[in-house]
């Protein structure tokens, strides 16, 4: 195809402006869970995902990996946010769901069980009977990065998919928690894009953080907490431990009117 040809038409799912031009116009989080399962913006991070579904690891071998975008996972009422990093290769990059199928995201759902955010404090794969109330699991980067680390560029080219999201979400939306210093950074240029003012200086992340951006003709408040990512660097170094991760979500809980244990 050539350029003049490329100009006239719109982005397709391996283009680098296709979340850009299609994320905005999404009318509700089914369509836009959707156009993020199809997107192959970034070559990278679609030759990676793909090789990692087909080699597979040995406990997984009889495993159909879904080998895509990991869409958010919640109810379209949200009163929580919850932003991690980037799928797991072996986790969600295997089974499809957000924080599923790895020791990450056992740790997560363990909490969020004992904030009575979900139903059950296992996550194992999208049949497993597992709900969410009041909260939705997403991440700045949708596709498994190699060594777990996205490139800023991927980080950008994602984000339109991440302020689609929240922009779904923003009529109920009281409260995100980021997980991590990755997704905190992402997170804040994104609020700041969508209408709400963020702090100048911006504010640093820390493990406890919480920065109230106050409400605005186009949006409401909305508190802005900080925790460590429960990775399993972090989790078995005790730096971050289960009553740690569960005490912000029970406070994200309360900031977002959500009924707690």
């Amino acid at each position: 195809m050539d350029a003049k040809e490329t100009a006239g038409r719109a982005p397709g799912p391996g283009d680098r402006d296709f979340p850009a031009r299609h994320a905005p116009g999404c009318a509700g989080l089914g369509e836009l869970d959707a156009l993020v399962t199809g997107c192959r913006a970034c070559p990278r991070l679609v030759a990676w995902r793909e090789e990692v579904a087909g080699v597979k690891r040995a406990a997984f071998r009889d495993w159909e990996y879904w080998g895509r975008p990991v869409p958010g996972f919640g109810p379209p009422d949200a009163a929580v946010a919850v932003v991690g990093l980037a799928p797991a290769a072996h986790g969600g990059n295997r089974t499809g769901r957000m924080f599923t199928g790895d020791a990450t995201g056992d740790f997560l759902f363990a909490a969020l069980h004992e904030v009575g955010l979900a139903s059950q404090p296992t996550s194992a794969h999208p049949g497993d009977g597992l709900a969410l109330r009041g909260v939705r699991l997403t991440s700045p980067v949708h596709c498994a990065p190699p060594a777990n680390r996205p490139t800023p560029g991927e980080r950008d080219a994602c984000r339109p998919w991440l302020a689609a999201e929240l922009d779904l979400l923003s009529p109920g939306l009281r409260a995100v928690v980021a997980l991590g210093g990755f997704g905190w950074q992402a997170l804040l240029p994104v609020l700041a894009g969508a209408g709400w003012r963020t702090p100048r200086p911006r504010p640093v992340f820390g493990h406890g953080a919480h920065v109230v951006l106050p409400a605005t003709e186009r949006r409401q408040e909305l508190h802005l907490l900080g925790s460590y990512h429960p990775s399993q660097r972090n989790t078995f170094t005790g730096r971050l431990t289960l009553p740690m991760l569960t005490d912000v979500l029970r406070e994200a809980a309360v900031l977002g009117g959500l009924p707690v244990p």
